[in-house]
């Protein structure tokens, strides 16, 4: 709840420096007088941009589930699904969150996912793959970097930070459409195909850039629950789970949607690093042998 106040405040506050800017500029009397009200705008924007963030965060879990045919355990009918539900079970303890959904979905990739709305109302999926090829040591550290996703509220971060993105897209996008259809255009009453045009360019560039941003999180909280699988699980063991994510990192990696919330995503270089979810392997080694619990 802390976390979610200050957000708001500092989006408050974003919001307000931005309209005084543009008022001392005489930006939004201009617009105003173009037809244009900025007011009316942002709300829409933040409606839309928002609204849409936390749609997606709300219906997460059931998306998760059948995006990958995740099944969860009701009750554990194997030793490794008894195991599962024990080992998320004392570290959700230690991690001080409520018991998640414990699920497995069938799949060769080794890879794991957290997701929820909350804290103590969270999923957490463990591939087939992941379980055939990893020992409960390196299964576990997996387990305890996902529990560190929860716990740290990486998911509501994300779409907290996507909804702000979001806003400021829309709302720039509309604001670049307006002026290059009156200034350019010349357009004096409505608003002309050059508005729709501009706006649609406008909102697919702002939208690459604001994906920057959002990935650029993505991938420092990376490093973060690592940290807190490590803590959880021992540093050695999460190291060994990553060297072994290392070796599998060829396989299929999870649908697109869905690779912000898993422990390894898709390989990148040069311009396509910064629209990565996840770090290389190897920093996030690195990173993990100079960590010190």
């Amino acid at each position: 709840m802390k976390r979610i106040f200050l957000f708001l405040i500092t989006n408050l506050a974003v919001v307000l420096v931005l309209s005084l800017t543009l008022r001392l500029l005489g930006v939004e009397s201009y617009l105003r007088q173009e037809g244009l009200a900025l007011g009316p705008l942002l709300v829409f924007a933040a409606l839309f941009g928002m609204g849409g963030a936390f749609i997606s965060l709300a219906i997460s879990k059931w998306t998760a589930k059948r995006m990958v045919g995740a099944r969860v355990i009701e009750t554990p009918s194997t030793e490794t699904e008894r195991w599962l539900i024990e080992t998320v079970r004392r570290q959700a303890q230690t991690a001080g969150i409520g018991m998640p959904e414990v699920a497995v979905y069938d799949a060769p990739e080794l890879n794991a996912f957290a997701t929820g709305m909350n804290k103590n109302n969270a999923l957490v999926a463990v591939s087939t793959g992941l379980l055939r090829a990893m020992g409960k040591n390196e299964a576990e550290a997996v387990l305890g970097h996902e529990i560190s996703h929860i716990a740290n509220g990486d998911m509501v971060t994300l779409a907290l930070i996507q909804g702000v993105v979001n806003t400021f897209v829309i709302f720039l996008s509309r604001i670049v459409g307006h002026v290059v259809d009156r200034v350019v255009f010349k357009t004096e009453r409505g608003q002309g195909p050059a508005f729709f045009i501009t706006y649609i360019v406008a909102e697919l560039v702002l939208g690459i850039l604001a994906s920057m941003i959002v990935m650029g999180f993505s991938r420092r909280r990376e490093f973060r629950a690592d940290r807190g699988g490590a803590q959880l699980a021992g540093r050695n063991n999460m190291i060994a789970a990553l060297e072994k994510l290392g070796f599998a990192s060829g396989q299929a990696p999870l649908p697109e949607k869905m690779a912000a919330f898993g422990i390894v995503g898709g390989p990148g270089s040069g311009l396509k690093r910064l629209f990565m979810t996840h770090p290389p392997l190897e920093e996030r080694i690195a990173a993990l042998r100079q960590f010190t619990d």
